[in-house]
């Protein structure tokens, strides 16, 4: 398993869930249903102190967990842990549960 924290777009459903995403120049369409939790977070690190009234994404993380398959290889499947910042909407890809990486147009193969 691998992990960091690197930018990726999402497009979610109507009701939020994430649908497909691009990541590393390619496209990858989610083919299970996500799953959804929260993770406590160390805001005590990031920010000097807790604005009055900012509870929400203060304390905790939304994180989703999705398998997705690339278009062109159907058969590929990975699973990828997510997480969406509550203010911004924002998405970063934080986990990769298996298979490789996959490697960047800019790199070689």
């Amino acid at each position: 398993m691998g992990m960091f924290s690197e930018s990726v777009d999402v497009d979610c459903t109507p009701a939020g869930q994430p649908r497909s995403l691009e990541w590393a120049g390619r496209h990858y369409d989610v083919c299970a249903e996500p799953v959804r939790w929260f993770e406590r977070r160390q805001w005590w690190v990031e920010e000097m102190r807790a604005p009055l009234g900012g509870g929400a994404g203060l304390v905790d993380h939304e994180i989703w967990r999705i398998q997705v398959r690339g278009a062109g290889h159907p058969e590929q499947k990975l699973t990828l842990d997510l997480s969406r910042h509550t203010g911004s909407g924002r998405w970063r890809l934080l986990r990769i549960h298996d298979a490789l990486r996959p490697v960047r147009k800019t790199e070689s193969a």
